[in-house]
């Protein structure tokens, strides 16, 4: 079922074992079934009104804020997701704490950069953005300091390895003298700024201003949004 980008295999396991989950028209209750390649899985309105309660919120990390789990001495970036921070649209659900049960950051941001951070309670949108085989592109601008190598563009866009693998090509562009424009479709730990010390850079400023087809927009600085539902990455 996380397979097929149905659920997160935790939502899986949890409606099997409830009896809301159907293989070629029969019911599954017993987890580590085995079923045929080409069956047909589908699930019941309570897994579907179950899925549809999950909430997904797009933040404007600020610097000093950690996107993962909390580090001694820095603060989560989940902590700012509260009323007072919220940017409200039309047709938005009311913010309850309770949305906060479960909802954890798709992707990196590291504590140095700011831009656009994904948190979801939702499986199928976290396997879309950092599954293994995650198509989605994030793009960065990125401020730099320091003289760039010769044919060090060219590196950047395809031929460097971070942690002894080569890294998927990139699209890379040189706006002026000490900004950077990067498309990606991985996310190593603090890779653009190891990315721009191979080519002799140093990154003094990096935002993320889009994931897939949703832009950071007008979130100001630690301020964050529901995603709409005319909204997919």
């Amino acid at each position: 079922m996380s397979e097929r980008g149905m659920c997160s295999r935790r939502e899986a396991d949890l409606w099997i074992e409830r009896g809301w989950v159907f293989v070629d028209g029969e019911r599954v209750s017993e987890l580590g079934t085995r079923i045929k390649a080409d069956a047909e899985i589908s699930i019941s309105k309570e897994a579907k009104h179950d899925q549809a309660k999950q909430v997904t919120v797009l933040l404007n990390k600020p610097v000093g804020y950690v996107s993962g789990q909390p580090e001694p001495g820095f603060t989560p970036a989940i902590t700012l997701i509260t009323a007072d921070n919220q940017l409200k649209q039309s047709g938005d659900p009311e913010f309850k704490p309770w949305m906060l049960r479960s909802l954890a950051p798709s992707g990196r941001l590291d504590i140095d950069s700011t831009g656009l951070l994904v948190l979801t309670q939702d499986g199928r949108v976290a396997k879309k953005l950092i599954g293994d085989d995650s198509q989605v592109e994030k793009e960065y601008l990125v401020r730099v300091a320091g003289e760039m190598i010769k044919g060090g563009l060219e590196l950047l866009n395809h031929g460097l390895e971070l942690d002894g693998q080569a890294l998927k090509p990139a699209r890379v562009k040189q706006l002026n003298e000490d900004q950077l424009h990067f498309i990606l479709k991985e996310g190593k730990k603090r890779q653009i700024r190891r990315m721009c010390e191979l080519v002799g850079l140093r990154v003094i400023g990096l935002k993320r201003v889009r994931i897939g087809r949703v832009k950071l927009g007008d979130l100001e600085i630690g301020q964050w949004r529901f995603l709409r539902a005319d909204e997919a990455f």
